[in-house]
Parts: C-alpha cells; sequence; structure tokens
C-alpha cells in the first residue's frame, strides 16, 4: 500500500481509501468486517459524511472504532456543510453544528481531516478559511480541505490565509477519473478536467478522489449499446469515454491486469498526491482494488489513455 502526505496531519494517508456511504446500523457486521478487511492490506484511511446514510454511516465508524480500539491507527475523513432543501450552508453556524454531530457520532475529539462538502460562491473564501482555522487551532480537526470546489476557489482561499498567517486547504476531493464527466453527478459536484489537473500538479497539493474508478464505467459491464443504467449513460457515456475504456483494455492486455486496475492506476499515477476512495464490498473487489494501487503508469500512458497522444510510445 502507498501512502501520501497532507499537511497538518501527523499519520500516512492510504492511497486507498475506504467509502462508508452504504454503512447502516442493520449491516454493521458488514461494514465491519468490510474495514477489517480493508485495515490488512494495510488501508488507514476512512471517508465518510455528515449526510451519508442519515448520520448512520459516521455511527458506523464510531462504533467499529470503539469496539476494536483502533482509533489511532486511522485517519477519518469527515464533510459537512452540504447544502439542504433551503439551499446552501457554508456558514459558521451550519460549520459547527456539522462538525459537533460528527464528533458525537464518531465518538471521537479529534478529526484527521475535514471538509465543507459544497461550496457557496456567495460566501467570500476568506470568510471560509477565518471559520475553519477555529477548529485547527483547538484541536479539533487537523487538516482542512474541501470536496467539490474548483480549483479557483481553493486558489483563493489559500492566497488569503498566506497574507494572514493562517491555515489553508491541505487536499481537495473533487471527482477524478479516467473517464470524462459529462456533466456533474449531483448539484454542486465538481469533477477535475484538464486546467484542475495542471494546477493540482503546478501546486502539489493532494486530491482525494471520489467515483475514482468512474462507478462502474471500465468493468465490461457495459457498451454504448446497454443503456439501464440512466445516472451512467448521462455522466460517462461519450464517444471519448469508449475509446479511453478500449485503451485501457489495450493496456490492461498488455500488462496482464484489468482494465479497471488500470483506471484505478490512472488516478493513483497522476504526477501530484492523490488519493482513490474505493467501494469495494467484497474479498474480490478489494483484492482488485489493492492490485490495482500497485501498478505503476509512464507519463505517456497516462496521456495516451486520456487521448492526450495518438500513440504510445
Amino acid at each position: 500500500m502507498e501512502y501520501i502526505s497532507i499537511k497538518g496531519l501527523n499519520k500516512p494517508v492510504s492511497a486507498l481509501m475506504k467509502g462508508t456511504d452504504y454503512f447502516y446500523h442493520d449491516s454493521y457486521e458488514k461494514a465491519a468486517a468490510n474495514l477489517d478487511a480493508y485495515l490488512a492490506i494495510g488501508g488507514n484511511s476512512v471517508d465518510t459524511a455528515h449526510i451519508y446514510c442519515g448520520g448512520q454511516s459516521e455511527e458506523v465508524i464510531g462504533r467499529y472504532m470503539k469496539e476494536r480500539g483502533n482509533r489511532e491507527q486511522l485517519v477519518i475523513l469527515t464533510k459537512g456543510a452540504h447544502h439542504d432543501q433551503h439551499g446552501p450552508r457554508v456558514s459558521k453556524k451550519d460549520i459547527k453544528s456539522d462538525i459537533t454531530t460528527s464528533l458525537e457520532r464518531l465518538q471521537t475529539d479529534f478529526i484527521d481531516l475535514y471538509a465543507l462538502h459544497r461550496d457557496d460562491p456567495a460566501v467570500p473564501a476568506g470568510e471560509v478559511v477565518e471559520i475553519l482555522n477555529e477548529y485547527t487551532s483547538n484541536g479539533t480537526v487537523g487538516a482542512i480541505g474541501v470536496s467539490n470546489w474548483t480549483w479557483q476557489r481553493i486558489q483563493e482561499a489559500n492566497q488569503y490565509a498566506k497574507d494572514n498567517g493562517l491555515v489553508g486547504f491541505s487536499f481537495s476531493s473533487p471527482n477524478l477519473s479516467l473517464a470524462k464527466a459529462n456533466e456533474p453527478f449531483w448539484a454542486g459536484c465538481v469533477s477535475a478536467d484538464a486546467q484542475t489537473i495542471a494546477w493540482h500538479e503546478s501546486e502539489q497539493l493532494p486530491l482525494l478522489s471520489w467515483s475514482s474508478q468512474a462507478r462502474g464505467f471500465f468493468t465490461g459491464r457495459f457498451s454504448p449499446e446497454i443503456r439501464d443504467n440512466a445516472d451512467l449513460v448521462r455522466v460517462f457515456y461519450s464517444d471519448e469515454n469508449w475509446e479511453r475504456l478500449e485503451r485501457a483494455k489495450q493496456l490492461a492486455a498488455a500488462k496482464g491486469v484489468t482494465a479497471i486496475q488500470i483506471a484505478l492506476a490512472y488516478v493513483l499515477n497522476q504526477p501530484f498526491p492523490t488519493c482513490a476512495l474505493i467501494g469495494a464490498q467484497s474479498p474480490e473487489e478489494l483484492q482488485s482494488c489493492d492490485e490495482g494501487s500497485n501498478i505503476k503508469l509512464s507519463r505517456a500512458e497516462l496521456d495516451w489513455l486520456d487521448l492526450t497522444t495518438s500513440t504510445l510510445s
């Protein structure tokens, strides 16, 4: 298992992060077994959020850590300030409410990585930095970051932090995958485009990718004729992505691996620190992710997979 460093956190962060948006109380034993298996391959980082499973995801993780006595082993990433039916919630009041509730559910007094789940462009980036610095300064949060913010907003926030002697954002968590999104999965979501990738490379800011394997697009279960998954059709069906899939298959055959492992390797071999959030729920899926995380891709291979070049030299 590879690991990255995130500024503000004194623990390494495993390149594979365990997604938990299916953790419910009535399937606790399955969730606990998933986490045990994930830790066994060297993983240590768990992704959750205030809204996941109506709060049950955080509660299941809290119960698991208490029963196993392994809180110090884990890096917990949780997110808050997601919008609700009334609109954006990127405010001091809402952030405080979400952090307080998340700490209670997780049965901990410390959140390793805290991210804002959505942005509200109407709120000045500097104001958001000021709010979150209250939690880094009092030791409640190790490192702060964002999910689904544009690189321009992150840059604005970090420049404010630098100018004012404050802690800036240490990571970002948009969608990054070999298959490029035609449109957002949900309102307010951000997928990393070429400009975003170039900015992360120049800044070397860690990127923690959700839907890193494009929700199964590279499994071989889908083709232009199979259109029974409306969300996948809407977000990922395009001529360019079918070509990326074909190239992933070709490279996989040459390396003796699978196309979905190549798609995972694409995320983890970017020229800046990356993690991939994985939803593996079976031993076979976890093994596939583990093996995929060890595949090395050259810059030439990355460019070819991404259709930047027409030939693989």
